[in-house]
């Protein structure tokens, strides 16, 4: 069994949600938002990633979707904060180039400890399905606030279609994600900082 594993949950007056990560599983996912669009993609992101992902939520939906899709990035990114532990040995950088079709995209990570994030993307469509496209940056925003990392999106040729844009990004931090915790074996016993912590 995985010891990189963990299971949060968060509970406000406009939110439910509970995610389970296992860095080392299979990319399986078992996913409820109530959005469908965010659905698939955090089916690609674990699929992708190699990441066994529960995510479990409900909320305000007749609001809004703003908050349901926030909390999820919020607890999405301590899930994985907390599953990595210490960052002993992991790669903690990870890039990838990710074409969707017509798309071309950068998606580049550090597992820092620090937070930044940087994106060009540009929405050229209100909604996704059920999914308003600017909570896209704010999602990824807030994962990387929690998880404490550097993410970057680099759009290299943004084509035409939106669902290819978002899916695009989705499968770039999938990716990019699934290199920065993979164990380094010349990093085996180490956190790869000269600072000895991450």
């Amino acid at each position: 069994m995985s010891e990189r594993q963990t299971t949060l949950e968060r509970e406000t007056r406009e939110t439910r949600i509970k995610v389970r990560v296992d860095l080392d599983g299979k990319g399986d996912a078992k996913v409820d938002t109530g959005v469908g669009f965010l659905d698939h993609m955090l089916e690609l992101l674990a699929r992708h990633s190699g990441i066994d992902l529960t995510v479990k939520g409900a909320g305000d939906l007749h609001v809004d979707e703003h908050h349901l899709v926030e909390d999820v990035g919020i607890v999405l990114g301590q899930a994985l904060s907390q599953a990595l532990g210490s960052k002993t040995g992991i790669e903690r950088y990870g890039s990838a180039i990710i074409p969707m079709d017509e798309v071309l995209v950068v998606a580049a990570i550090d597992l820092s400890g620090r937070f930044a994030f940087v994106s060009d993307y540009c929405p050229q469509r209100a909604e996704i399905g059920d999914l308003p496209t600017e909570l896209v940056a704010h999602f990824f925003r807030s994962l990387a606030f929690e998880l404490r990392a550097n993410l970057h999106f680099k759009f290299l040729n943004p084509g035409e279609n939106e669902h290819h844009r978002v899916e695009a990004m989705f499968k770039g931090f999938a990716r990019a994600l699934r290199n920065a915790v993979r164990f380094d074996e010349k990093m085996a016993g180490q956190v790869p900082s000269t600072k000895g912590v991450l």
